[in-house]
């Protein structure tokens, strides 16, 4: 790696021949220093929020009269300056300012001179990065929450056009009993619709402001943070500046919230893989979202799926990676903190593409239900039908019933049928009350039909609940 030298990587001087923070120091920080200490390269994403809590804290500097109005003009003025810059690409990013404040701020003071050194005034780097990062991560969440919205209305489109499409219920990967489509892709919905609501209740949390706490104890000044608590969005300002310099379990309360929700998409995702195989033939995924093979030119592979369903390791790895971070400092800022924003980021964006191409999927992805209906009769999957039955019908005790079903079950795999197909003289060998009717409960749609208590598989049940999803959706 190649180092310049120290007198090179001094950092950039103001007015009066000072750095930003040089005045206790005679010499630059050392080019290793500097790599290392340096976080520019991905807070910059940051500007737009620390413009905006900028422009809040000399709003409010100024009505407090810790500042002049026409500091306070000027400063706004050159903020929106700089913001202009950043956004056509016009700033260098230098690593000898740090990070995105640094920038700002050195920035500003090129612009408007004296005006621009005034607007640190009662506030830390220490409360505005944690001002920053929390505007950040509350924007993050509204943009999720709204994609999320999107993948919802995918899978409530497939539950309805399939709520009576019948499909094999699996448990163990066995089948197990009957299901509809409609319904399978409901129990998404409801995962999904807890991932929102948590992202939701986590926004709450995320939502209180630590600016003006300063460095950790407060300031003199006297300043509102109420004021600039409320022209952020911020439901409050919090109550304690050392912990609101030092808290960063709301990021670790969104990455764990990232990371349930990264489960559920790699476990949907993880079925689009298996249904979308030759053994299954279950659903077809559109060119879109699938690729071909460098040697095999007959596949179709579910790659948007695959990785999917490899990035859950990703995210969760973020949330790890942070808690790491967090788990033996003292309070209230030490530079190990820096380290707490690259991860969320990372994170979100993992998060926002897996969401993307899940509801790409979901939209797109064709069901073969006449595969899927006939894999539903299959492994004698209405052998609880006929448990039932006879518990209904003949008043056996259902562990009686159980047995008798599993003896059942014994002479249709002998006779290589399912037990639609079995004999009545073959089940009456078994139990002899047992009576014809009993074929009418032996159907997957019979099956299917009957689940109607709540929560059940009944395509009516399905009906119902995809309009209660659609309400809550709008």
């Amino acid at each position: 790696m190649d180092h310049k030298s120290d007198t090179e990587n001094t950092p950039q001087k103001q007015d009066g021949g000072q750095s930003m923070w040089g005045g206790r120091f005679a010499s630059g920080p050392s080019a290793i220093m500097q790599e290392i200490n340096a976080s520019i390269g991905f807070d910059k994403r940051l500007y737009r929020q620390d413009i905006a809590g900028s422009k809040a804290h000399a709003k409010m500097l100024a009505s407090c009269g810790v500042i002049s109005h026409e500091d306070y003009d000027a400063i706004v003025g050159g903020l929106d300056q700089v913001q202009e810059e950043i956004e056509a690409g016009k700033m260098v990013f230098d690593p000898a300012l740090e990070d995105i404040h640094m920038h700002v701020e050195s920035r500003l003071r090129e612009i408007v001179g004296d005006a621009g050194a005034r607007l640190h005034t009662g506030r830390s780097r220490n409360d505005q990065v944690a001002t920053d990062f929390r505007l950040w991560t509350r924007d993050a969440i509204d943009a999720l929450d709204a994609a999320m919205g999107k993948l919802l209305g995918a899978i409530v489109d497939q539950a309805e056009k399939h709520a009576a499409a019948v499909m094999p219920g699996f448990t163990h990967l066995q089948t197990a009993q009957p299901v509809t489509l409609g319904h399978h892709m409901m129990a998404y919905h409801d995962m999904l619709s807890r991932d929102r609501a948590r992202l939701r209740d986590c926004r709450t949390r995320v939502n209180e402001s630590p600016l003006g706490a300063a460095a950790l104890a407060g300031t003199s000044f006297p300043i509102d943070r109420h004021m600039t608590a409320s022209d952020l969005g911020f439901d409050r300002p919090m109550s304690n500046s050392l912990d609101a310099v030092s808290a960063r379990d709301f990021a670790l309360e969104f990455l764990s919230t990232l990371s349930i929700s990264a489960v559920h998409l790699s476990r949907l995702a993880d079925e689009i893989v298996l249904w979308a195989s030759a053994a299954f033939r279950f659903l077809t995924l559109s060119d879109g979202f699938s690729t071909g093979s460098s040697i095999m030119p007959q596949k179709r592979n579910p790659d948007a799926a695959e990785l999917i369903r490899a990035k859950v390791g990703r995210i969760s790895g973020a949330l790890q990676g942070l808690m790491m971070v967090m788990k033996g400092l003292p309070l209230a800022y030490s530079k190990d903190m820096q380290e707490d924003k690259e991860p969320v980021f990372q994170a979100v964006d993992d998060f926002e593409l897996c969401i993307a191409a899940m509801t790409g999927m979901i939209e797109d992805l064709k069901p073969n239900t006449e595969n899927m209906a006939a894999a539903a009769g299959q492994s004698f999957s209405t052998a609880t039908d006929l448990a039932d039955w006879l518990v209904r019908v003949l008043g056996l005790p259902f562990r009686d019933a159980h047995h008798v079903t599993g003896a059942v079950v014994k002479a249709a795999e002998t006779l290589g049928v399912d037990l639609k197909d079995l004999p009545l003289e073959a089940m009456r060998t078994v139990e002899p009350r047992i009576t014809v009717d009993v074929y009418d409960v032996l159907s997957v749609q019979a099956s299917v039909s009957s689940r109607t208590s709540y929560g059940g598989t009944a395509p009516e049940n399905v009906t119902k609940a995809v309009a209660v999803a659609r309400a809550a959706l709008k």
